[in-house]
C-alpha cells in the first residue's frame, strides 16, 4: 500500500494528473501529508491530494448527468435560442441567462407560456454550465417525482428515495423544469416544497421554469420564488392566443354558436324544459367559471352549441379556451410520441390540455376505450378538479353510462360541491346547419 507522502505546503503547485496513479504527489495513494509549522492545528495530519479532489468533482458531475433529463436536450444552445426569441424584453432575459452561466450565483426563475422558450433557456444554461467544466443537474419536475416515488422501493442504495433526494436537493447547480405541472397531490406538493425551500434557505444557485407564478403552485413556493433579494423573475410570454382547439372547432364555427341563438322551442314541453334547464345552467357557469358543467343527450340536441357559447363568453371576457374533440385529443397525445416511443411534444400539448384557464371536452365517449385513454383522461380530470379549473363535458352518455365507463372521472365532475350535471331530452338539435 503506498504511504502518504509529505509535501510543500503551496498548494498552487499541485497540478494533479488526470490519471490518479499517476499523480507525481501521492503516486497513488491519494493522501498526503503537508508540511506544516509544529503549532499548526493540522501539523501532521494526513488530508486529501488535489487528485482525489479533482476526481470526487469528476464523479459528482457524471452522477449528476445521469441523473438529469438533459441527454436529448445537449444541443439547445444560446446561439439556437437567440434566432428564435423575436423581442427586445427577450433578447434581454437571454444576456441575463448569459451571464448567469459565468456567474451562478442566487435564482433565476423562467415563466412563459408554451413555446415561449423557457426550457430551450434553462437547458442553454445547463448545457454552458457543463462545457465550463462544473457540475449542473437538468431535472424535467414529473420526471423527479417519479424517480422518487420509484426510490422508495430501490434496492441501488445510490437510486433510492433518499440518494436522489439528497442529490438533487445538494446540487451545485439545478435547473428543475416545469415545477407547475407536477400532479396535485399532498405528496407531490410538499416534496417539491421541502426541494425548494431547502435550498432557498441554503442559498444554492438554482434555475426554476413555469409558465407563471399563479395557477396551481403551492403558495409556500410561490413566495419563495418571489423573493426579490435571491430571484430574478425572466418572463419570455408574449401575446397569448385566446382560443385552442383539437378536433376541428374553429373560432371562426365556435363564434356562430352563443346564447342568443340558441333556440328553447324545439320539442315537447318536456324536451323543451330540459333546453332551458341547460341553458340557465351554462349561462350561471359562464359567469362564475368554476368548478364542472356535464352535459348529456342524444346526438345533435345542442350540447355543443351551449359548450360554445359558455366558450365565446370567456373569449369576450379576455379569457383563454381550449375545446377538445375527445377522440381527436387522444389521437393527437398518441400521436405525440416519437418514433422510439418517446414523449416529444406530448408533455407540451398534454400540460396545455390540463392547465387551460377554461377547458371544452366534447364528445366524450366516442372514442375507443381503452385502458391508457382512460388513465389520460382520468389525469386531466383529477387535475382540474384539484387545481378548481374551469371544464365542461359534453357526451352522448346517458349519467348511468357515464358512471359505469368513467366512473372516477364522473364522481369527480357530477360532485355537488364542484360539478352540475344536465340531461338535454332534445332530439336532433341542431340550430344553424
Amino acid at each position: 500500500m503506498a504511504t502518504s507522502p509529505d509535501i510543500g505546503n503551496d498548494s498552487d503547485a499541485l497540478e494533479p494528473s488526470h490519471d490518479v496513479e499517476d499523480c507525481r504527489f501521492c503516486g497513488g495513494a491519494r493522501f498526503v501529508r503537508r508540511m506544516r509549522d509544529v503549532d499548526d492545528p493540522s501539523f501532521g495530519q494526513v488530508e486529501p491530494c488535489q487528485c482525489a479532489l479533482f476526481e470526487a468533482d469528476t464523479t459528482r458531475r457524471e452522477r449528476l448527468e445521469r441523473l438529469g433529463n438533459l441527454g436529448s436536450l445537449g444541443h439547445l444552445t444560446f446561439a439556437s435560442l437567440k434566432k428564435a426569441l423575436n423581442s427586445e424584453n427577450k433578447l434581454g432575459s437571454l444576456k441575463i441567462a448569459q451571464n448567469f452561466v459565468e456567474k451562478p450565483d442566487n435564482w433565476l426563475v423562467i415563466t412563459g407560456s408554451s413555446g415561449s422558450g423557457k426550457t430551450h433557456m434553462a437547458a442553454a444554461i445547463a448545457n454552458g454550465v457543463i462545457d465550463s467544466g462544473n457540475p449542473a443537474l437538468f431535472m424535467v419536475c414529473p420526471d423527479l417525482l417519479d424517480h422518487l416515488r420509484v426510490g422508495y422501493n430501490s434496492e441501488d442504495a445510490d437510486l433510492s428515495f433518499a440518494a436522489i433526494f439528497e442529490q438533487v436537493r445538494d446540487a451545485p447547480l439545478l435547473l428543475l423544469d416545469d415545477i407547475d405541472t407536477v400532479a396535485s397531490t399532498d405528496w407531490a406538493q410538499e416534496k417539491l416544497f421541502q426541494l425548494i425551500n431547502s435550498r432557498y434557505n441554503e442559498r444554492l444557485p438554482t434555475v426554476l421554469t413555469c409558465a407563471s407564478l399563479g395557477g396551481s403552485l403551492d403558495e409556500r413556493i410561490k413566495t419563495r420564488l418571489r423573493a426579490p433579494d435571491l430571484c430574478r423573475i425572466l418572463d419570455l410570454s408574449g401575446p397569448r392566443e385566446a382560443y385552442h382547439e383539437i378536433g376541428g372547432m374553429t373560432l371562426n364555427r365556435l363564434k356562430e354558436m352563443g346564447f342568443g341563438n340558441f333556440s328553447l322551442n324545439s320539442g315537447t314541453t318536456k324536451e323543451q324544459d330540459s333546453l332551458r334547464a341547460a341553458w340557465q345552467a351554462a349561462k350561471v357557469f359562464a359567469e362564475q367559471q368554476e368548478g364542472w358543467l356535464v352535459l348529456t343527450g342524444t346526438n345533435g340536441c345542442g350540447k355543443t352549441h351551449i359548450a360554445a357559447a359558455v366558450a365565446n363568453e370567456k373569449i369576450r371576457n379576455d379569457g383563454e379556451v381550449f375545446f377538445c374533440v375527445v377522440p381527436d385529443l387522444l389521437d393527437r397525445l398518441r400521436s405525440s410520441y416519437d418514433a422510439e416511443g418517446k414523449p416529444g411534444r406530448y408533455d407540451e400539448i398534454f400540460s396545455n390540455v390540463r392547465n387551460a384557464p377554461l377547458l371544452v371536452l366534447d364528445d366524450l365517449g366516442a372514442q375507443t376505450t381503452s385502458e391508457w385513454a382512460l388513465e389520460k383522461l382520468y389525469q386531466i380530470a383529477n387535475y382540474r378538479t384539484s387545481s378548481n379549473l374551469p371544464t365542461i363535458i359534453t357526451t352522448d352518455l346517458s349519467p348511468d353510462q357515464l358512471h359505469d365507463s368513467y366512473p372516477r372521472i364522473f364522481s369527480r365532475a357530477v360532485d355537488p360541491r364542484a360539478g352540475t350535471l344536465i340531461s338535454i331530452l332534445a332530439p336532433n338539435y341542431r340550430l344553424g346547419r
